[in-house]
């Protein structure tokens, strides 16, 4: 039996008191934003010419991206391949892609010097094939393009039967109901095509994200800097699509207090050791073929960081995960995908900042202030957007059984009792 009603708008007030304090950390960072916009990059960070780049890109947008992967490994899952069981997780992590693209964007034009110009690419007669750069640039303007149009459905669902518009503008009710009409079912039949071309284009950015430090080998640390960059790169995010739902979801389910969906995401997690086991071997060849396990005995910030990435989002989640029992758990659960997320975050990091070195370096980076408030407050705003929709519009489905958690089960047992 479907234990699962129909996505629902959840029925919650918006101003919890943890929204309270992510709306005071989203203002803060509001107004650090507002203060790089007017005084520019020189005054709002602590960048220069030898490190170009900072968290705004490592963070905000490489991470971000990264984070995003949910969405088109969801899509692919329960869509492409008719996993239908997967269903009732796809709205809340297509949500969780458009909103983390959306704010990928958001970042990236923080860390823009001419934030006014981020159209250009739009036009062909400014189109540069030969830049990495342009190709991360448009697929990922195609691809947000595609998540709101994928996203366009639910907001349908919510108003279709139900438009009441006031006063003078009641005489539009029919007409408004026929365009939400004919656009749910031209939406529903084209719905598969826009999935697989949201797919193709993830695994084409993923991977170029990684290919732009592969054009700098002589300022990468050897731990890090390989031709298969692109390679571990779209691997890893597809490693942490999984994950980033778990993530997601047992946080939704705590926040307005539903029920978690643990069979489900049991399931689907069985899929993530197995990803995180294919690319810990890749990486190990690597390092073998590279001849680059020497540096990992250096006492030294690369060294520490790299066995941190690797032990931390990769090994202890890949052996808690292994284990079926452990996948029952919400706690197990929760602890192996936040590890994995830290991992990624960890991992961008490591690329474009701890293992990047000018060949002339003479100072060392660190975020400033500006830096920092932006970076929380963009994923404060991010988490209250997310909750603001949840609750206004059919995005998650509720179990139908009473809540109680089982934390640990053996194989014989059922999963949810109730």
């Amino acid at each position: 039996m479907n234990n699962h009603e129909a996505p629902t708008p959840i029925n919650s007030k918006f101003f919890s008191k943890g929204a309270i304090v992510l709306s005071i950390f989203t203002l803060i960072g509001a107004l650090g934003y507002l203060y790089r916009l007017i005084y520019g990059l020189g005054a709002a960070t602590n960048l220069d010419n030898q490190f170009p780049w900072g968290i705004w890109i490592a963070i905000d947008v490489a991470t971000g991206v990264a984070l995003a992967a949910g969405g088109f490994t969801t899509a692919a899952l329960a869509d492409i391949f008719h996993r239908d069981k997967y269903h009732s997780l796809t709205r809340p992590a297509l949500l969780t892609a458009m909103l983390g693209y959306t704010f990928v964007v958001v970042g990236l034009l923080a860390d823009l010097g001419k934030y006014y110009n981020v159209w250009h690419p739009m036009l062909p007669s400014m189109w540069q094939g030969n830049s990495v750069l342009f190709e991360v640039g448009l697929c990922v303007t195609i691809y947000l393009t595609i998540l709101y149009i994928e996203f366009f459905p639910i907001v349908i669902e919510k108003f279709m039967g139900h438009v009441k518009l006031p006063g003078i503008l009641s005489k539009y009710n029919s007409l408004v109901e026929s365009f939400l009409r004919i656009s749910n079912r031209t939406l529903y039949r084209l719905l598969s095509l826009f999935i697989i071309a949201g797919v193709v284009l993830s695994c084409l950015h993923q991977s170029s994200l990684g290919t732009l430090m592969v054009i700098a080998p002589y300022k990468m640390h050897a731990l890090w800097y390989t031709p298969i960059l692109p390679l571990l790169f779209l691997l890893s995010a597809v490693t942490v699509g999984f994950p980033m739902v778990i993530f997601e979801s047992i946080l939704s389910s705590w926040s307005f207090k539903l029920k978690p969906e643990i069979k489900t995401l049991a399931s689907i997690a069985k899929y993530t050791p197995i990803l995180l086991f294919c690319y810990l071997s890749i990486k190990v060849a690597d390092l073998a073929i590279r001849n680059a396990f020497g540096y990992l005995g250096e006492i030294n910030i690369q060294s520490f960081y790299f066995i941190l990435e690797m032990v931390i989002g990769v090994i202890i989640p890949m052996v808690i995960l292994f284990q079926r029992d452990k996948r029952y758990s919400i706690k197990y659960l929760f602890l192996s995908a936040s590890c994995i997320i830290f991992g990624i975050l960890i991992n961008r990091i490591n690329v474009f900042l701890i293992a990047y070195t000018p060949l002339y370096s003479s100072s060392f980076y660190f975020p400033s202030f500006i830096e920092i408030v932006v970076t929380i407050g963009l994923m404060c705003g991010l988490v209250l957007i997310y909750r603001f929709l949840v609750i206004h519009l059919p995005v998650i489905s509720i179990q139908r059984v009473k809540y109680k958690i089982v934390s640990k089960i053996p194989a014989s047992k059922s999963v949810l009792e109730g």
